[in-house]
């Protein structure tokens, strides 16, 4: 398979879950996403997780079907994305808060380096780069 049909499938599949993780946020995971929202955000939880569940829903629409001119900014903002709402997986790990099965310290410990593996999946399936050869 090429590289670039690598990069488009990684993309889609990104903002698939995308889209699917925002509609979770809007319906039968808004609880468990309440448990996210760090105490410092000055809007209501569940206020937070109506808009960030409709985020969630328009950043993974734009991930599908950007166009290979916006791809890359659309990744950038993917990977922004990733990077702001970070906090919430801090909050849930330090405040101990039960969410997704994520029941133990070890659990949510572990949950927090999967957001960088967003911002690298973001970032790499939308880049105009392809792999260079180090010889």
């Amino acid at each position: 398979m090429k590289e670039k049909d690598i990069k488009k499938t990684a993309r889609i599949i990104l903002g698939a879950g995308l889209v699917f993780a925002g509609i979770s946020h809007l319906t039968f995971a808004r609880r468990d996403f309440r448990a996210q929202v760090p105490d410092f955000v000055p809007l209501k939880k569940d206020d937070t997780v109506v808009y960030s569940g409709i985020a969630e829903i328009a950043l993974g629409g734009a991930l599908i079907l950007a166009n290979k001119k916006q791809k890359e900014t659309v990744g950038k903002v993917a990977a922004a994305f990733f990077t702001a709402v970070f906090p919430g997986n801090i909050a849930q790990f330090v405040n101990k808060r039960s969410a997704f099965g994520l029941d133990t310290d070890g659990k949510r410990f572990a949950r927090l380096f999967f957001q960088p593996a967003l911002v690298y999946w973001a970032l790499k399936s939308t880049s105009k780069k392809s792999k260079e050869i180090v010889s």
